[in-house]
């Protein structure tokens, strides 16, 4: 097997991971094959303690959720009367959050983050899984792509991966990387411990609230 085929992050170690074909986490193909055979190891299955906690103390506001897998938080907002756009480029997985929403399936798009345009000016972009789902060259388009998006105040939040991974996904980033990354567009408001991590992050998340600079 080349490199380019084998297998990394917890694809590595786990013997019963499926042979798969698709090996480049920059394309569709790569997340499309992994929902399509049930492989799905960042998925939590149910809504995160802390993404509670902040939806309890925050007022209402448009949310987007890039990278939004089954979209469990999404229909959790939408019960909760919150706007809410889930988005995610896989085709499989848009088919997953679809399901996972039922009468509010229209909430979910298929669409690249990186030009996508909301139907409105989002309060809250809500982070979970996706910035390690992409590979380093990837992230300073990340922090631009969500400064464009969030207005003055508007928060970026939710569960960052840190520390660095010899490979991917999950990437993982260095804490003083992540914040020369975002501090020349957000304050870091809030840096809370996460508790009920699943095992592919556990031991290496943070709950951080970064607020856009005016």
């Amino acid at each position: 097997m080349s490199d380019s085929k084998k297998p990394s992050g917890p694809e590595k170690s786990n013997p019963q991971t499926p042979n798969f074909s698709a090996r480049d986490p920059n394309t569709a193909a790569f997340w499309d094959e992994r929902f399509q055979e049930g492989y799905t190891p960042w998925d939590q299955a149910g809504v995160p303690d802390a993404f509670r906690a902040f939806v309890a103390r925050h007022d209402t506001c448009p949310v987007l959720i890039p990278g939004c897998g089954s979209a469990y938080e999404a229909l959790c907002l939408a019960q909760a009367g919150w706007p809410v756009r889930a988005i995610d480029f896989a085709a499989q997985a848009v088919d997953a959050a679809r399901a996972q929403l039922g009468d509010r399936a229209d909430l979910v798009e298929q669409a690249d983050f990186f030009t996508y345009e909301p139907p409105f000016a989002p309060g809250w972009i809500y982070e979970r899984a996706f910035l390690c789902a992409l590979p380093k060259a990837r992230w300073a388009g990340y922090a631009e792509r969500m400064a464009a998006l969030l207005p003055s105040q508007g928060l970026l939040a939710g569960f960052f991966f840190l520390g660095a991974t010899p490979k991917g996904p999950p990437f993982g980033i260095e804490r003083d990387e992540l914040d020369a990354l975002l501090t020349p567009y957000f304050e870091l408001i809030e840096d809370e411990p996460v508790t009920d991590s699943i095992a592919v992050f556990a031991g290496r998340e943070r709950w951080l609230t970064w607020r856009r600079r005016p």
